[in-house]
């Protein structure tokens, strides 16, 4: 376990992003649930095994849900935090009756924009896992090293300035 990834987890209000992260990480969240509050923000962190087997600490920043009207932009400050990868995961795949964004559209802008797409539910933990796992296994790419030297030759210096004896 090398360094902290951190993770900006955003989205518009009431999508589940908390109880995402709630079940995902801890196992505890009550479907159904109604009397959950509104996310301000909140610090979640986890050990989450990559693909290759390895447990990599991950800091996900639970934002407060983002609305056109009154609050359109993720505030500033996270973009300092977050690792840069995206992805883009669609919760409550088993409500596809009460669906908002048709999945076909959502499926062609991912494609066009070239992000990952994953549909979950907080019903089932094994597939709500697989977009985490992924993401922190993008996250912690080990660093491979080149053989190709990248050295720069300092220039030499040259004076205008003439030296008398």
């Amino acid at each position: 376990m090398g360094r902290t990834c951190k993770v900006v987890v955003c989205g518009s209000s009431c999508v589940g992003k908390t109880a995402l992260l709630e079940q995902a990480i801890f196992g505890n969240h009550v479907i159904g649930n109604q009397n959950s509050i509104a996310t301000i923000e909140d610090i979640y962190v986890a050990s989450v095994e990559s693909n290759r087997g390895v447990r990599e600490r991950v800091r996900f920043y639970d934002t407060r849900g983002l609305d056109p009207k009154t609050n359109p932009e993720l505030p500033k400050h996270y973009f300092a935090i977050a690792d840069v990868s995206l992805i883009v995961v669609g919760n409550k795949a088993d409500l596809y009756k009460e669906r908002q964004v048709e999945y076909d559209m959502v499926c062609a802008w991912a494609q066009k924009e070239k992000v990952p797409l994953y549909e979950v539910t907080v019903a089932n933990r094994k597939v709500l896992m697989e977009p985490i796992v992924a993401l922190t296994s993008k996250l912690t790419l080990p660093i491979v090293k080149s053989s190709f030297p990248l050295r720069i030759k300092p220039k030499q210096m040259t004076s205008t300035a003439s030296h008398d004896v």
